[in-house]
């Protein structure tokens, strides 16, 4: 048997049904803002070994945007409480190149790092939302080109700033009255097309080094970024030939960079989780009967980038639309749900439902659903999975209580934490301070 281990980690409240997704049975109407609510299911994640806990979010709420998101708690405040009330699950939270400072980011995930010791991680994403930029002042958002060229200059910037100091600069001598040895201090002092950014950031590094770096991009440029860059790459659920070959795609793309290890590609995904497969269909069933067709094509526009489908007949096949259609935000998946709406002659409001209702990979009891997550595994579609893009009410303590102790009997999944640290759950090596590296210490 390979010692190749499962990785899994779980979100709440992601993109796919979030339209609708608090009007379910089990879930407080206001779950996104009660803290208690988090914190429950951090603490089963954490006793069942999960990896991690993710946090999505978004710079911008506007009458188009899901009901969880006009009423979300901010990320790192979340987190910063989670860590405090936690002792090794990794904390994963989002943050946008687009609309934020490399200073300020790198400063919150290296302090989140020391408070959680170890366990943070940054899902670094290039913001498209059209209502986004009007809230940092700009009357346009970013092209996806200029997007990406930004995030790339931003996290050069934010892993510099996070070397500032070497491992051991901080020596807290009360005889010499030496705090620090400033020798092992490094301002940055970059000067780049987009910031410029003296540094020394005022927060050392944690005991992972680094917070890990996710990032969720799919489209050419995305998968290019990730492939130098990320240190797992957060990825939406495709039918399992098209994750293969993604997989591959992703490997190879890091192998053009000097890392030591390749990202890991995580599977986002959705799972209805019954006590029987029967019981699972009909969970499934009641959240589809959520959905009304108004609900399917106002998410299906906001899939596009808030294109306007309201001039079109719903019941007429799918319609050939204008080149600028998606390209702003979700670029990559409104051109696979087109062409998949072309494929198979459907309507535009059939080709909605889909897109608003899709019909998790995973739906069934423990047995089926392992078997399914293990076949994933196994050849190489993945190297773990995240839970919640979809799954309802009781899909995430179903899961902890049914499906992981059946990869836990299989081998696939631990039963104790290797570490304490999120570098350590995912096997991901502690990067070197670069400074430290210029100057190995000597041999006496």
């Amino acid at each position: 048997m390979s010692n190749r281990q499962m990785k899994l980690g779980f979100l709440t409240h992601a993109a796919g049904m979030t339209k609708w997704v608090w009007r379910q049975r089990g879930l407080p109407p206001d779950a996104s803002i009660r803290f208690d609510f988090y914190l429950d299911l951090v603490k089963r994640a954490e006793a069942a070994k999960l990896d991690f806990f993710f946090f999505t979010d978004s710079p911008y709420a506007g009458p188009e945007s899901a009901p969880f998101h006009l009423n979300k708690l901010e990320p790192m405040s979340l987190l910063s409480a989670l860590a405090a009330a936690t002792s090794e699950i990794g904390l994963v939270g989002t943050m946008s190149t687009s609309y934020n400072e490399p200073y300020n980011v790198a400063r919150q995930f290296a302090s989140l790092d020391l408070i959680s010791d170890g366990r943070a991680g940054w899902n670094l994403v290039t913001t498209g939302e059209r209502g986004a930029g009007l809230n940092f002042g700009l009357d346009e958002s970013y092209s996806h080109a200029e997007r990406y060229e930004r995030a790339t200059e931003f996290v050069q910037v934010v892993r510099g700033l996070w070397d500032t100091w070497e491992d051991d600069a901080f020596v807290h001598d009360r005889q010499t009255g030496v705090f620090a040895d400033l020798s092992k201090m490094h301002p940055l002092n970059h000067d780049g097309r987009f910031y410029k950014v003296r540094g020394a950031l005022g927060v050392q590094r944690s005991r992972q080094g680094q917070p890990v770096v996710f990032q969720a991009g799919a489209s050419r440029a995305g998968r290019t970024f990730a492939g130098r860059y990320a240190d797992a790459v957060f990825g939406g659920v495709r039918p399992l030939k098209d994750s293969q070959a993604y997989y591959a795609e992703v490997k190879a793309a890091a192998a053009a960079y000097p890392r030591k290890t390749p990202p890991l590609l995580m599977v986002a995904i959705g799972a209805f989780v019954g006590s029987s497969d029967e019981d699972a269909e009909r969970m499934y069933q009641e959240f589809v009967d959520l959905v009304t067709p108004e609900d399917a094509l106002d998410y299906l526009s906001f899939t596009f980038g808030g294109f306007d489908f309201s001039p079109y007949d719903p019941h007429a096949p799918f319609p050939d639309l204008p080149e600028e259609a998606g390209k702003q935000v979700y670029q990559s998946a409104a051109q696979r749900f087109q062409g998949y709406a072309k494929a198979h002659d459907l309507t535009l409001l059939e080709t909605a439902m889909r897109v608003a209702c899709p019909r998790p990979h995973f739906v069934g009891g423990p047995e089926r659903i392992a078997d399914q997550l293990t076949h994933w595994f196994e050849t190489r579609a993945c190297d773990g999975f995240i839970l919640g893009n979809g799954t309802p009410a009781a899909g995430i303590p179903n899961f902890i209580e049914m499906v992981v102790p059946v990869l836990k009997k299989r081998g696939l999944f631990r039963t104790e934490y290797e570490g304490s640290t999120l570098r350590e759950h995912l096997g991901l090596p502690v990067p070197e301070n670069v400074h430290a590296a210029r100057h190995p210490a000597e041999v006496g």
